[in-house]
């Protein structure tokens, strides 16, 4: 996992670092940038900004240890972690089966949305996600925010496709302008910011997936 101590455009560190492969990590605020949720590298907490209460335990993570890849609820995580930790959310698939329910708002996404510029889980727009099976992990972005184009996907969709992909578990990454998919070094998405941007062009993140 990655934690840039300043916001750096994935594909362009990709291609500095000869990284190949890497999506976006977790979320963050702007005004001064800092990570929203807990990011944990090699067992060392980077500086954030902490999720409201009380959905920072229920929120979900992706969790590292050098063994594989799993995903939880920050309750169900070590604590402190041994390896990588990066809090995203919401849980998309669990068991095989489609996990996220959009009445359910038990991880604060529509209740702490104060913390985003909006409900992450209302609507079409730009996703990514991680997924594992027994064989693979799986990365997946789509794009959106160009109409009669791209349309994004909703949650609900997200998750249906992590289904058809054969994930077993998977969960929802930083979305929106943020979605960012390296593949072989280079952007493998259109991310746009807002219908209005000339050209697609990645953003700024601070923390993201690197795949070996």
């Amino acid at each position: 996992m990655l934690h840039f101590p300043r916001p750096q455009r994935l594909d362009v560190w990709c291609r500095r670092h000869g990284v190949g492969e890497a999506i976006v990590g977790g979320f963050f605020v702007r005004d001064p940038y800092r990570a929203l949720g807990e990011v944990w590298v090699r067992g060392r907490v980077a500086r954030h900004e902490p999720i409201a209460e009380p959905y920072a335990l229920p929120r979900a993570c992706v969790v590292s240890n050098g063994d594989g890849v799993r995903f939880a609820a920050r309750e169900h995580a070590p604590d402190p972690p041994r390896g990588d930790l990066i809090q995203a959310g919401p849980l998309l698939v669990s068991g095989g089966a489609i996990a996220f329910d959009a009445s359910d708002d038990r991880e604060g996404f529509s209740a702490g949305a104060g913390q985003f510029d909006s409900d992450i889980t209302d609507g079409r727009h730009p996703r990514a996600a991680l997924g594992v099976s027994a064989k693979d992990v799986i990365a997946v972005a789509c794009d959106g925010r160009r109409s009669g184009v791209d349309a994004g996907l909703t949650m609900s969709e997200l998750a249906a496709v992590m289904v058809e992909l054969g994930a077993e578990s998977a969960i929802n990454l930083d979305g929106g302008g943020s979605t960012t998919l390296v593949h072989r070094g280079h952007l493998l998405n259109r991310p746009y910011s807002s219908q209005d941007q000339p050209a697609p062009q990645s953003r700024r993140i601070l923390s993201a997936l690197a795949f070996e």
